[in-house]
């Protein structure tokens, strides 16, 4: 026993929590579940863009607020250190056991939260990219690997099914933080000073920002639509630009205290089996031919092999394909559904599409990693490859058929059609773990997967990056486009700017697609519904890529396995 083991700290290392004889492996699924499904409401960030937008606006976004662009990063950061942890994690679990790994995470995911709500209180974005961003982050990746080793070594008769468990709880955590985070914005919010309606109020543009004169001095302000101040309580009109609360920075700070508790209380229901336990009744199946092995490659010899890097691209590019479209899931089935269909696509049909997504994960993380067990790994990719560039395919086709003709079919299409990907995107992740243990082994898969997960870091900066760029550049054709469709007069009384200063109206946010659409020509096709077509087709090629990575699959050659006495002989530390 090492020091470190017998010390203030040993009760949480690996040597201290060896299960007895009888004790019963199915104590330790919930603990995982419970863990992943406070880091899992990372997939929930998209509740938050609206806050965060117009934190300084409230009912609308003001000059000063922070871009969807910037915000989405956030999401960004913490899935890249949710990678990185999880690579250095890897060797570490294998030594100190789940339950100091799970401890750390909650300590990383809780503080993370409360020094972001910090950073919103005070509108510092670099305290949230810090808080939620790096130290959250590290908890994610520290808290998603540590029940994955266990859970397969306590379920050697159906790895997918274990590993379907123990990320289950990982993608359906959105699904009770997506209505809970909503609630908690709502409770806490407050709207900000309302002057009066947009016509009794009289208000200048100076920089491409609006102000208006009170008793106090000018002011600055944003003008909402009813629609924007309607979850406030109240009117359209003009409102000051600082004076009321989203809730964010609460709602922060109440969710860090939470997720601290829970993940504290799961880290110390873990034990480890005993060494050569195994099921009572359980023989291993001599395996003939195919991918599985049962044979162990060490952790720094799977790097060397063509197969981890294979698992490595469909994996990074089966998650650049959906964890762009998550992050901001919430604000584009508004903008593709929202204009046509305003009174079935409201804000809270669009709240209920992000929890749906998360149902669809969680459900599609068990049902495909299960489903592994009888079809084979390899197999299950090819379902995800093959019939996910179909329906990314099929995404563009509802979103353009809806802005000439906004019928129910198509919104009933793209809702199938995303929630299918979505229950695959969370496969991917459930089944990737039993396919490095058929292809190296279980000995080191703790360590192997966490390595892998660099994949996830990768893809966490290529997907929202693609969503949000191409996006952007689609924005921006679209308002220059309608620029040279409205009339210059219609346009000068609408902003109170001439047409010669669109770029600063549209820097200022005072100019969007919505509001160039309100005086544009009549039959003018709003472009909104189409903003994210080009993102999709470059989302299909990726899954193409990625399927004939999973065809040339061929088993690990055998001059990359180790006997069990050499296995015995290399250190982990």
């Amino acid at each position: 026993m090492s020091n470190a083991a017998s010390g203030a700290l040993g009760f949480l290392y690996k040597s201290h929590i060896v299960a007895e004889p009888g004790f019963n492996r199915w104590r330790v699924p919930p603990a995982s579940i419970a863990i992943h499904l406070c880091i899992g409401s990372v997939y929930a960030w998209s509740v938050f863009n609206p806050a965060l937008t117009r934190q300084l606006g409230v009912v609308a976004p003001a000059a000063d607020d922070w871009s969807l662009s910037s915000v989405v990063w956030i999401f960004s950061v913490a899935i890249v250190f949710l990678g990185l942890s999880a690579a250095f994690a890897g060797k570490w679990l294998e030594e100190v056991g789940p339950r100091m790994v799970g401890v750390v995470a909650a300590c990383c995911w809780g503080g993370g939260f409360m020094i972001g709500s910090f950073g919103i209180a005070t509108h510092q974005l670099w305290l949230i990219y810090l808080g939620y961003g790096v130290l959250g982050g590290c908890g994610l990746g520290l808290g998603y690997v540590s029940p994955v080793s266990t859970l397969i070594r306590w379920f050697p008769d159906r790895r997918g099914m274990a590993t379907g468990m123990a990320i289950m709880g990982f993608g359906g955590g959105a699904m009770i933080a997506a209505p809970v985070k909503g609630w908690l914005l709502t409770l806490y919010q407050r709207a900000p000073d309302y002057l009066g309606a947009r016509d009794a109020v009289a208000t200048v543009v100076e920089g491409g920002r609006v102000f208006a004169e009170t008793a106090a001095g000018k002011v600055e302000v944003v003008l909402a639509t009813a629609a924007q101040a309607a979850p406030f309580g109240g009117e359209a009109g003009v409102y000051v630009v600082g004076t009321g609360n989203t809730g964010a920075a609460q709602t922060f700070l109440t969710l860090g205290i939470v997720y601290f508790v829970v993940m504290i209380l799961a880290s110390f229901q873990y034990r480890v089996p005993a060494e050569g336990w195994k099921p009572a009744g359980w023989e291993p199946k001599p395996v003939a031919s195919g991918l599985v092995t049962q044979q162990n490659v060490h952790i720094d010899q799977a790097l060397k092999t063509p197969q981890f890097w294979q698992l490595w691209i469909m994996l990074c590019f089966n998650v650049t394909a959906g964890i762009g479209v998550i992050g901001v899931a919430k604000t584009m089935m508004s903008e593709i559904f929202g204009t046509g269909m305003p009174l079935v696509v409201t804000a809270s049909f669009a709240s209920t599409y992000v929890l749906m997504i998360s149902v669809f994960n969680m459900v599609g993380r068990f049902f495909w990693a299960s489903a592994s067990d009888y079809i084979g790994r390899k197999a299950t990719y090819m379902c995800f490859f093959v019939l996910g560039t179909v329906l990314y395919l099929s995404i563009p086709y509802f979103a353009s058929a809806v802005a000439t003709n906004p019928a129910l079919i198509y919104l009933i299409g793209f809702y199938a059609a995303t929630m299918i990907i979505f229950s695959m995107y969370g496969g991917g992740f459930a089944t990737v773990p039993a396919y490095l243990a058929d292809m190296f082994g279980t000995m080191h898969v703790g360590g192997i997967h966490g390595r892998l997960l660099t994949a996830w870091s990768t893809a966490g900066v290529l997907g929202p990056l693609a969503i949000t760029s191409l996006r952007q550049l689609s924005v921006n054709n679209a308002i220059n486009d309608l620029a040279t469709r409205v009339n210059p007069a219609a346009f000068t009384e609408k902003f109170g700017a001439p047409l010669a200063q669109l770029d600063q109206l549209v820097a200022a946010k005072t100019v969007t697609i919505a509001k160039l659409m309100e005086i544009a020509p009549a039959g003018t096709i709003d472009p909104t519904p189409s903003l994210y077509n080009t993102t999709m087709y470059c989302m299909a090629a990726l899954l193409v890529v990625a399927f004939f990575a999973n065809l040339v699959m061929r088993p690990v050659k055998e001059h990359h396995h180790h006997d069990e006495a050499e296995l015995r002989a290399v250190p982990v530390e």
